[in-house]
Protein backbone atom coordinates (compact mmCIF):
# COMPACT_ATOMS: atom_id res chain seq x y z
CA UNK A 1 0.00 0.00 0.00
CA UNK A 2 1.76 3.33 -1.02
CA UNK A 3 1.31 6.57 1.03
CA UNK A 4 -0.85 8.15 -1.13
CA UNK A 5 -3.36 5.03 -0.61
CA UNK A 6 -2.98 5.59 2.97
CA UNK A 7 -3.34 9.41 2.96
CA UNK A 8 -6.62 9.01 0.93
CA UNK A 9 -7.56 6.89 3.59
CA UNK A 10 -8.00 9.96 6.57
CA UNK A 11 -10.04 12.06 3.93
CA UNK A 12 -12.16 9.88 3.07
CA UNK A 13 -15.12 9.18 4.78
CA UNK A 14 -17.83 11.21 6.82
CA UNK A 15 -17.26 13.21 10.26
CA UNK A 16 -20.20 13.20 12.72
CA UNK A 17 -22.46 14.24 9.18
CA UNK A 18 -25.97 15.53 9.87
CA UNK A 19 -28.19 13.12 8.03
CA UNK A 20 -31.33 11.74 8.79
CA UNK A 21 -31.55 9.60 11.95
CA UNK A 22 -32.65 5.99 11.54
CA UNK A 23 -33.17 3.97 14.77
CA UNK A 24 -34.09 1.39 13.49
CA UNK A 25 -32.58 -2.18 13.78
CA UNK A 26 -31.74 -3.26 10.32
CA UNK A 27 -28.85 -5.11 7.58
CA UNK A 28 -26.64 -3.05 5.57
CA UNK A 29 -24.72 -4.14 2.41
CA UNK A 30 -21.62 -2.75 0.91
CA UNK A 31 -20.38 -4.72 -2.40
CA UNK A 32 -17.46 -4.04 -4.29
CA UNK A 33 -16.84 -6.39 -7.18
CA UNK A 34 -15.94 -9.66 -5.69
CA UNK A 35 -16.08 -7.98 -2.08
CA UNK A 36 -19.29 -8.13 0.03
CA UNK A 37 -19.81 -7.30 3.66
CA UNK A 38 -23.11 -7.01 5.77
CA UNK A 39 -23.41 -5.07 9.20
CA UNK A 40 -25.83 -4.26 11.54
CA UNK A 41 -26.44 -1.34 13.20
CA UNK A 42 -27.00 -2.82 15.86
CA UNK A 43 -23.83 -2.83 18.07
CA UNK A 44 -22.16 -1.12 14.32
CA UNK A 45 -20.99 -4.99 13.61
CA UNK A 46 -19.71 -6.07 11.20
CA UNK A 47 -21.70 -10.00 10.30
CA UNK A 48 -19.88 -10.94 7.30
CA UNK A 49 -16.77 -10.60 4.71
CA UNK A 50 -17.46 -12.68 1.60
CA UNK A 51 -13.77 -12.56 -0.60
CA UNK A 52 -12.65 -14.37 -3.52
CA UNK A 53 -9.76 -17.61 -2.41
CA UNK A 54 -6.72 -18.39 -5.21
CA UNK A 55 -8.91 -20.02 -7.24
CA UNK A 56 -11.40 -17.43 -6.79
CA UNK A 57 -14.29 -19.21 -4.68
CA UNK A 58 -16.06 -17.12 -2.25
CA UNK A 59 -16.53 -17.80 1.18
CA UNK A 60 -17.44 -15.58 4.55
CA UNK A 61 -14.65 -15.38 6.37
CA UNK A 62 -16.02 -13.88 9.36
CA UNK A 63 -18.05 -15.33 12.67
CA UNK A 64 -21.30 -14.64 13.45
CA UNK A 65 -24.87 -15.37 13.60
CA UNK A 66 -27.71 -15.92 10.92
CA UNK A 67 -30.03 -13.71 12.69
CA UNK A 68 -29.71 -9.72 14.51
CA UNK A 69 -31.71 -11.13 17.18
CA UNK A 70 -29.08 -13.58 18.03
CA UNK A 71 -26.46 -10.55 18.41
CA UNK A 72 -28.51 -9.43 21.02
CA UNK A 73 -27.38 -12.47 23.44
CA UNK A 74 -23.98 -12.75 22.00
CA UNK A 75 -21.50 -12.63 24.91
CA UNK A 76 -18.06 -13.10 22.82
CA UNK A 77 -18.89 -9.73 20.77
CA UNK A 78 -18.94 -11.50 17.08
CA UNK A 79 -18.49 -8.26 15.16
CA UNK A 80 -19.07 -5.75 17.29
CA UNK A 81 -17.47 -1.58 17.67
CA UNK A 82 -16.79 -1.69 21.49
CA UNK A 83 -16.46 0.73 23.61
CA UNK A 84 -16.91 3.52 25.50
CA UNK A 85 -13.48 2.18 26.22
CA UNK A 86 -12.82 -1.43 24.73
CA UNK A 87 -10.69 -4.25 26.50
CA UNK A 88 -10.39 -3.95 30.38
CA UNK A 89 -10.00 -1.35 33.76
CA UNK A 90 -8.86 -2.89 36.36
CA UNK A 91 -10.77 -3.03 39.43
CA UNK A 92 -13.56 -1.37 37.38
CA UNK A 93 -12.85 2.37 38.85
CA UNK A 94 -10.29 4.91 37.75
CA UNK A 95 -9.87 8.27 38.42
CA UNK A 96 -9.92 11.61 36.47
CA UNK A 97 -9.07 15.22 37.34
CA UNK A 98 -9.60 14.23 41.45
CA UNK A 99 -12.63 12.15 40.87
CA UNK A 100 -13.32 8.38 41.33
CA UNK A 101 -15.56 7.01 38.92
CA UNK A 102 -17.29 3.45 39.15
CA UNK A 103 -18.05 1.34 36.42
CA UNK A 104 -19.70 -2.29 35.98
CA UNK A 105 -17.45 -5.21 36.61
CA UNK A 106 -19.03 -7.44 34.17
CA UNK A 107 -15.68 -9.15 34.11
CA UNK A 108 -15.08 -10.64 37.52
CA UNK A 109 -13.98 -7.82 39.71
CA UNK A 110 -12.95 -5.92 36.31
CA UNK A 111 -15.24 -3.93 33.13
CA UNK A 112 -14.93 -5.49 29.73
CA UNK A 113 -15.75 -3.47 26.98
CA UNK A 114 -17.77 -0.38 28.16
CA UNK A 115 -19.58 -2.24 30.59
CA UNK A 116 -22.74 -4.89 30.89
CA UNK A 117 -24.55 -2.56 27.87
CA UNK A 118 -21.46 -1.14 25.74
CA UNK A 119 -21.14 0.34 22.72
CA UNK A 120 -21.30 -3.15 21.05
CA UNK A 121 -25.27 -3.52 22.71
CA UNK A 122 -26.61 -0.49 21.02
CA UNK A 123 -28.55 0.70 18.07
CA UNK A 124 -26.58 3.00 16.27
CA UNK A 125 -27.90 5.73 13.80
CA UNK A 126 -27.58 5.17 10.34
CA UNK A 127 -26.43 8.54 9.40
CA UNK A 128 -25.03 7.42 5.55
CA UNK A 129 -25.38 4.81 3.18
CA UNK A 130 -24.30 4.23 -0.02
CA UNK A 131 -23.79 0.25 -1.22
CA UNK A 132 -21.02 0.62 -3.68
CA UNK A 133 -19.22 3.08 -1.11
CA UNK A 134 -19.09 3.34 2.69
CA UNK A 135 -22.00 3.43 5.40
CA UNK A 136 -21.72 5.63 8.90
CA UNK A 137 -23.12 4.73 12.23
CA UNK A 138 -23.32 7.00 14.95
CA UNK A 139 -24.57 6.78 18.67
CA UNK A 140 -24.35 9.34 21.39
CA UNK A 141 -23.38 8.10 24.64
CA UNK A 142 -25.35 10.31 28.02
CA UNK A 143 -23.33 11.35 30.77
CA UNK A 144 -22.71 8.36 33.52
CA UNK A 145 -23.88 5.72 30.68
CA UNK A 146 -22.11 2.76 31.99
CA UNK A 147 -20.38 5.37 34.79
CA UNK A 148 -18.45 6.91 32.14
CA UNK A 149 -18.00 10.94 32.61
CA UNK A 150 -19.43 13.05 29.80
CA UNK A 151 -21.61 12.92 26.90
CA UNK A 152 -19.97 11.39 23.58
CA UNK A 153 -20.95 11.45 19.89
CA UNK A 154 -19.39 8.46 18.60
CA UNK A 155 -18.89 7.79 14.36
CA UNK A 156 -17.66 4.70 12.81
CA UNK A 157 -17.72 4.78 8.56
CA UNK A 158 -16.91 1.06 6.97
CA UNK A 159 -15.55 1.79 3.76
CA UNK A 160 -14.49 -0.54 0.74
CA UNK A 161 -11.60 1.41 -1.21
CA UNK A 162 -9.77 0.19 -4.43
CA UNK A 163 -12.23 -3.03 -4.31
CA UNK A 164 -10.47 -4.92 -1.83
CA UNK A 165 -9.39 -2.57 0.89
CA UNK A 166 -12.04 -2.24 3.75
CA UNK A 167 -11.61 1.21 5.45
CA UNK A 168 -12.42 1.64 9.06
CA UNK A 169 -12.79 5.01 11.11
CA UNK A 170 -14.07 5.35 14.11
CA UNK A 171 -13.95 8.91 15.49
CA UNK A 172 -15.65 10.36 19.18
CA UNK A 173 -16.68 13.92 20.06
CA UNK A 174 -16.91 14.88 24.04
CA UNK A 175 -19.23 17.62 24.22
CA UNK A 176 -18.52 18.92 27.98
CA UNK A 177 -16.19 16.48 30.12
CA UNK A 178 -13.03 14.67 29.62
CA UNK A 179 -13.57 11.22 29.04
CA UNK A 180 -11.40 8.24 27.88
CA UNK A 181 -12.11 6.59 24.94
CA UNK A 182 -11.02 3.90 23.44
CA UNK A 183 -12.82 1.81 20.53
CA UNK A 184 -12.08 -1.34 19.31
CA UNK A 185 -13.79 -3.47 16.11
CA UNK A 186 -13.88 -7.15 17.64
CA UNK A 187 -14.30 -9.14 14.33
CA UNK A 188 -13.49 -12.82 14.28
CA UNK A 189 -11.46 -14.21 11.55
CA UNK A 190 -10.96 -17.03 9.94
CA UNK A 191 -9.32 -17.18 6.18
CA UNK A 192 -10.58 -20.14 5.06
CA UNK A 193 -13.98 -19.81 6.15
CA UNK A 194 -15.84 -19.48 9.16
CA UNK A 195 -16.92 -22.77 8.81
CA UNK A 196 -14.18 -24.46 8.45
CA UNK A 197 -12.52 -25.18 11.76
CA UNK A 198 -9.58 -23.92 13.40
CA UNK A 199 -6.92 -21.38 12.93
CA UNK A 200 -4.05 -22.86 14.23
CA UNK A 201 -2.25 -23.62 10.77
CA UNK A 202 -2.62 -19.86 9.54
CA UNK A 203 0.40 -17.78 9.31
CA UNK A 204 0.64 -14.76 11.17
CA UNK A 205 3.40 -12.10 11.10
CA UNK A 206 2.99 -9.15 14.02
CA UNK A 207 4.69 -5.63 13.81
CA UNK A 208 5.47 -5.30 17.64
CA UNK A 209 8.69 -6.20 19.43
CA UNK A 210 6.76 -5.36 23.07
CA UNK A 211 3.64 -6.88 24.78
CA UNK A 212 2.20 -5.35 27.69
CA UNK A 213 1.97 -8.19 30.58
CA UNK A 214 -0.89 -9.10 32.58
CA UNK A 215 -1.45 -10.55 35.80
CA UNK A 216 -4.06 -13.79 36.30
CA UNK A 217 -7.66 -11.41 35.51
CA UNK A 218 -6.16 -10.36 32.17
CA UNK A 219 -5.26 -6.93 33.84
CA UNK A 220 -1.68 -5.43 32.41
CA UNK A 221 1.21 -5.02 35.32
CA UNK A 222 1.97 -1.78 33.63
CA UNK A 223 5.40 -3.06 32.33
CA UNK A 224 6.16 -3.38 29.03
CA UNK A 225 8.17 -6.45 27.97
CA UNK A 226 10.07 -7.53 25.01
CA UNK A 227 8.84 -10.69 23.05
CA UNK A 228 11.81 -12.16 21.76
CA UNK A 229 12.12 -15.73 23.04
CA UNK A 230 9.10 -16.05 24.37
CA UNK A 231 5.78 -17.63 22.41
CA UNK A 232 4.71 -14.18 21.93
CA UNK A 233 7.30 -13.41 19.39
CA UNK A 234 5.97 -13.56 15.96
CA UNK A 235 8.14 -11.07 14.23
CA UNK A 236 8.67 -13.42 11.35
CA UNK A 237 5.96 -14.92 10.26
CA UNK A 238 4.68 -18.00 12.30
CA UNK A 239 2.03 -20.59 12.27
CA UNK A 240 0.04 -19.70 15.44
CA UNK A 241 -0.20 -23.14 16.49
CA UNK A 242 3.29 -23.76 16.66
CA UNK A 243 4.00 -21.34 19.84
CA UNK A 244 0.21 -21.72 21.34
CA UNK A 245 0.56 -24.81 23.35
CA UNK A 246 2.87 -22.55 25.80
CA UNK A 247 0.71 -20.57 26.78
CA UNK A 248 -2.17 -21.60 29.24
CA UNK A 249 -5.11 -20.86 27.11
CA UNK A 250 -3.74 -19.13 24.22
CA UNK A 251 -3.21 -15.68 23.11
CA UNK A 252 -5.06 -12.66 24.35
CA UNK A 253 -2.60 -10.32 24.49
CA UNK A 254 -1.87 -6.07 24.01
CA UNK A 255 1.20 -5.94 21.52
CA UNK A 256 2.46 -2.35 21.54
CA UNK A 257 3.05 -1.97 17.53
CA UNK A 258 6.56 -0.84 16.62
CA UNK A 259 6.43 2.28 14.49
CA UNK A 260 7.52 1.33 11.06
CA UNK A 261 7.53 4.30 8.94
CA UNK A 262 4.69 3.12 6.87
CA UNK A 263 3.57 6.63 6.77
CA UNK A 264 3.63 9.75 9.19
CA UNK A 265 -0.27 8.40 10.05
CA UNK A 266 -0.56 4.37 9.77
CA UNK A 267 1.63 1.57 10.83
CA UNK A 268 1.67 -1.47 9.40
CA UNK A 269 0.23 -3.65 12.61
CA UNK A 270 -0.18 -7.61 10.91
CA UNK A 271 -0.51 -10.13 8.13
CA UNK A 272 -2.40 -13.03 8.28
CA UNK A 273 -2.22 -15.72 5.62
CA UNK A 274 -3.90 -19.00 5.49
CA UNK A 275 -2.33 -21.65 2.73
CA UNK A 276 -4.95 -23.38 1.70
CA UNK A 277 -7.42 -21.18 0.57
CA UNK A 278 -4.27 -18.69 -0.43
CA UNK A 279 -5.96 -15.41 1.16
CA UNK A 280 -4.16 -12.95 3.20
CA UNK A 281 -5.17 -10.39 5.13
CA UNK A 282 -2.63 -7.03 5.73
CA UNK A 283 -3.96 -4.67 8.82
CA UNK A 284 -2.29 -0.62 9.39
CA UNK A 285 -3.87 1.63 11.99
CA UNK A 286 -3.07 4.49 13.48
CA UNK A 287 -3.35 3.14 17.28
CA UNK A 288 -0.37 2.36 19.36
CA UNK A 289 -1.77 -1.25 20.62
CA UNK A 290 -3.11 -4.29 19.03
CA UNK A 291 -4.80 -7.01 20.86
CA UNK A 292 -4.39 -10.59 19.56
CA UNK A 293 -6.77 -12.76 20.46
CA UNK A 294 -7.14 -16.49 19.53
CA UNK A 295 -10.90 -16.89 20.71
CA UNK A 296 -9.81 -19.04 23.43
CA UNK A 297 -12.80 -18.62 25.14
CA UNK A 298 -15.33 -19.76 22.43
CA UNK A 299 -17.20 -23.09 23.23
CA UNK A 300 -19.76 -25.08 21.47
CA UNK A 301 -21.20 -21.67 20.08
CA UNK A 302 -23.96 -21.31 17.27
CA UNK A 303 -23.05 -19.48 14.71
CA UNK A 304 -24.31 -19.03 10.97
CA UNK A 305 -25.59 -21.92 8.64
CA UNK A 306 -25.56 -24.00 11.48
CA UNK A 307 -21.99 -24.24 12.17
CA UNK A 308 -21.05 -24.49 15.69
CA UNK A 309 -17.77 -23.14 16.75
CA UNK A 310 -15.22 -23.94 19.44
CA UNK A 311 -11.67 -22.69 20.69
CA UNK A 312 -9.39 -21.59 18.12
CA UNK A 313 -12.17 -20.87 15.50
CA UNK A 314 -11.08 -17.63 14.89
CA UNK A 315 -8.68 -14.77 15.43
CA UNK A 316 -9.12 -11.31 16.31
CA UNK A 317 -6.76 -8.26 15.58
CA UNK A 318 -8.32 -5.09 17.65
CA UNK A 319 -6.00 -2.17 17.16
CA UNK A 320 -6.44 0.32 20.12
CA UNK A 321 -5.03 2.16 23.33
CA UNK A 322 -3.66 0.23 25.89
CA UNK A 323 -5.90 -2.00 28.00
CA UNK A 324 -6.24 -0.07 31.64
CA UNK A 325 -4.25 3.14 30.13
CA UNK A 326 -6.50 4.85 32.89
CA UNK A 327 -4.70 3.07 35.84
CA UNK A 328 -1.68 3.03 34.64
CA UNK A 329 0.20 6.44 34.12
CA UNK A 330 3.01 5.56 31.93
CA UNK A 331 0.49 4.07 29.29
CA UNK A 332 -0.52 6.37 26.53
CA UNK A 333 -3.66 8.46 27.63
CA UNK A 334 -6.73 7.83 26.58
CA UNK A 335 -8.24 10.98 28.09
CA UNK A 336 -10.18 13.35 25.38
CA UNK A 337 -11.18 16.81 26.25
CA UNK A 338 -14.02 18.83 24.86
CA UNK A 339 -12.96 20.35 21.72
CA UNK A 340 -11.14 17.40 21.23
CA UNK A 341 -11.76 14.49 18.49
CA UNK A 342 -10.58 10.76 18.97
CA UNK A 343 -9.89 9.16 15.79
CA UNK A 344 -9.26 5.59 15.04
CA UNK A 345 -8.35 4.46 11.67
CA UNK A 346 -8.30 0.62 10.64
CA UNK A 347 -7.39 -0.42 6.61
CA UNK A 348 -7.73 -4.00 5.90
CA UNK A 349 -6.42 -5.34 2.58
CA UNK A 350 -7.27 -8.59 1.21
CA UNK A 351 -5.50 -10.32 -1.76
CA UNK A 352 -4.64 -14.45 -2.78
CA UNK A 353 -2.71 -16.30 -4.43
Amino acid sequence: MSNLSLALCIFLGIVFVSYAEDTKIGIYELRRGQFQIKLSNYGATIMSLIVPDKNGKLADIVLGYDSVDSYKNDTVYFGALVGRVANRIGGAHFTLDGKTYHLPANDGNNTLHGGFKGFGDVVWNVASYKMDSHITFTYVSSDQQQGFPGKLEAAVTYMFYQTNKLIVKMEAKPFDKATPVNLAQHTYWNLRGHDSGDILSHNIQLFASQITPVNGELIPTGEIKPVKGTPYDFLEPKEIGSQIHGLPDGYDINYVVDKNTVSSHFNKVAVVKDSVSGRKMELWSNQPGVQFYTSNMLKDVKGKNGVTYHQYAALCLETQGFPDSVNHPNFPSQIVNPGQIYKHFMVYRFTAQ
